[in-house]
């Protein structure tokens, strides 16, 4: 248990329901240290998140968790409940479970990707973006672990990354490819065990397929993908990942000039594939289709890509909700009970072999979404048949997570405005399972 600083707020919780006077079902009441908390026996965690949520509205910027019955679980939820875009920290945990150590790990990870999706996009451009997340990695891992390479503007197409530089061309700041190595072994022949690719689009306008304002003003985030694979290979290392694994983000700014790319522009992939633009606001595949050929040639047998890919997603399933995709049957199940088990709600959407065709185009192979708004009916489902495309052995040990929950565009009684982080946990859970010897 953590011994109680009595200048720092103390935070217990409560055997029992608040005294009438506080108010019918009252969640808070405060004591002669600072206040506890009264949970109903159903839905613990969301009222656990809320009480956060409703310390950090009063204006309070520390406080300590005490006394008993404070599982890691319950602290993870108060912890996300009370920090907010400029706040990440402010919490002593509770050590009464021996959880402290893994929290203050979790802390570390969720601040990082959570500080960088909330960055401006003035700052965060997409090679900064890039080497903030090769430095944090070099950060935690062990020395000697991590090489990487760094491909920019011109040289992008130049090595045949068409979809990054199409997309990010238009910007005066370069678009950029990482791709970072992380390998304990330190052994050039160690075979790759997985791959992690993320969508780092640091701000996205929708190019020439222009967004509205109130769809615009929150696109500092559509990086998210990037910033919660980063962190997710953090925080397996941190809890003892020892199998090779290669991060690979596609970062780019999606902006209209007279070097964008345009509508009726078709771009030819590596493998071949051609793709006609019909909407520059659709640009999310057309960056992650090179990260996942990357991937490809790395020949892991585990491919995880995550990005704040499609509307349609936060449509199907709202903002609490992550959308999984998967061809692999038996390992989205497999990924579905790992994310249950760190408590990030995730929900499977449909994707079939067929969902590739449902962009149809006269001219390429295939058109990167419908020419509607929103690309239509089925739009998340089609967006990940489009990435189908793009992963090798049929989709055999590909996930794709369309991530709803990454961002919210405003505060409500369990979320404070900007990054939540969602996801971090889940992916490392796949990362450490399915790289693990059998």
């Amino acid at each position: 248990m953590s011994n109680s600083t009595p200048d720092i707020l103390q935070i217990s919780i409560a055997a029992d329901k608040a005294a009438e006077k506080w108010g019918n079902n009252a969640l808070l009441s405060p004591t002669a240290h600072g206040y506890q908390i009264h949970l109903a026996e159903n839905e613990s965690l969301r009222a656990m998140q809320k009480a956060g949520r409703s310390l950090d509205n009063l204006g309070i910027s520390r406080l300590q968790l005490s006394g008993i019955g404070w599982s890691k679980d319950l602290q993870w939820a108060f912890y996300q409940g009370f920090c907010n875009a400029r706040k990440h920290d402010g919490i002593s945990f509770n050590d009464e479970q021996g959880a402290a150590s893994e929290l203050a790990k979790l802390a570390q990870c969720f601040s990082f990707a959570k500080k960088m999706i909330n960055e401006t996009p003035e700052v965060l451009s997409p090679v900064a973006l890039a080497e903030q997340a090769e430095a944090f990695i070099r950060a935690i891992a062990p020395a000697g672990s991590v090489s990487s390479e760094l491909i920019r503007g011109e040289k992008l197409a130049e090595a045949g990354w068409h979809g990054i530089y199409q997309v990010g061309r238009g910007s005066m700041r370069p678009p950029a490819l990482l791709v970072l190595d992380y390998n304990p072994a330190k052994t050039s022949n160690q075979p790759v065990a997985a791959a992690l690719v993320g969508k780092g689009i640091t701000f996205d306008s929708g190019g020439y397929s222009i967004k509205p304002t109130e769809s615009m003003a929150s696109m500092k985030c559509d990086m998210g993908g990037a910033a919660t694979v980063t962190a997710a290979l953090a925080l397996a290392i941190m809890q003892g990942l020892q199998q090779r694994v290669k991060l690979i983000l596609c970062c780019a700014e999606n902006l209209i000039s007279g070097h964008a790319y345009k509508l009726g522009d078709i771009i030819t992939y590596k493998n071949g594939t051609s793709v006609e633009i019909v909407n520059t606001d659709a640009e999310g595949r057309l960056v992650l289709a090179d990260g996942l050929m990357c991937a490809a040639d790395s020949k892991a047998p585990l491919i995880i890509d995550a990005a704040t890919l499609t509307g349609a997603a936060m449509v199907a399933v709202g903002g609490e909700y992550n959308a999984l995709f998967a061809l692999d049957k038996p390992l989205a199940a497999r990924a579905l009970q790992h994310a249950a088990n760190e408590q990030e709600a995730t929900w499977q959407l449909p994707l079939e072999k067929w969902h590739q065709q449902q962009c149809p185009s006269p001219y390429a192979d295939t058109a990167n979404s419908r020419p509607v708004k929103g690309g239509g009916a089925g739009g998340a489902s089609n967006a990940a048949g489009f990435l189908s495309r793009f992963v090798p052995n049929d989709g055999k040990g590909w996930l794709h997570f369309d991530l709803a929950a990454a961002f919210n565009n405003s505060a409500n009684g369990y979320w404070a405005a900007g990054a939540t982080g969602h996801g971090i946990r889940s992916i490392a859970a796949i990362l450490l399972a399915e790289t693990a010897e059998k």
